[in-house]
């Protein structure tokens, strides 16, 4: 089994503004950064070491895990599908916006957690996919671990939920805050 540490991304602006970031590339803002210096920080002094660190091509996973990986003196290995669910048109909307002007599809994620979609993004079903696809390919690379992976809220959650034998539903009730790291263990498929 592959050690795998999950590391969400710094705090971006529409963190605090509540809006949906899905692969909308938004940056890291001031506090955001901190707490990826901050996380490379403690992972340096705690003696921590990766065979690798992987990231998300969006640019506040990307910022953060390039703070870790110069803090640790590895480089970061960016993959797509470590992107966050895509949220479709809801992209860049406030949460808020979104309950107001969909209430349908609110409802539709409420009783289908699993397979219900915003308009034209994807369900979470295709996000624990696309994330289980590339910790099976990482666990190929690095049979023991440990790997850093930095992404993002739901997508991690998803493959939290995957590793644990948690029902996926849970995912959205999982997602770990901003620049916090988790321990998994992965075993191929």
């Amino acid at each position: 089994m592959t050690e795998i540490w999950l590391v969400r991304h710094g705090q971006t602006d529409w963190n605090i503004d509540g809006r949906w970031q899905g692969h909308a590339d938004i940056p890291l803002n001031p506090t955001g950064l901190d707490q990826a210096r901050s996380l490379a920080s403690k992972l340096t002094e705690s003696g921590q070491t990766f065979q690798a660190i992987y990231s998300s091509d969006l640019k506040r996973a990307y910022r953060t895990a390039e703070e870790i990986g110069k803090s640790l003196g590895l480089p970061v290995h960016k993959d797509h599908r470590l992107r966050e669910i895509s949220k479709g048109d809801w992209e860049g909307r406030l949460v808020s916006q979104v309950s107001e002007l969909s209430n349908e599809a609110i409802r539709q994620r409420q009783e289908d957690p699993l397979y219900s979609r915003s308009p034209g993004g994807e369900s979470l079903t295709e996000v624990a996919a696309r994330l289980s696809s590339m910790a099976d390919d990482i666990a190929r690379a690095h049979p023991v671990g440990p790997v850093l992976v930095v992404a993002h809220g739901l997508a991690l959650a998803a493959l939290l939920c995957l590793a644990n034998h948690w029902p996926l539903e849970e995912a959205y009730d999982r997602v770990p805050d901003n620049a916090a790291a988790q321990v998994i263990h992965w075993k191929t498929n």
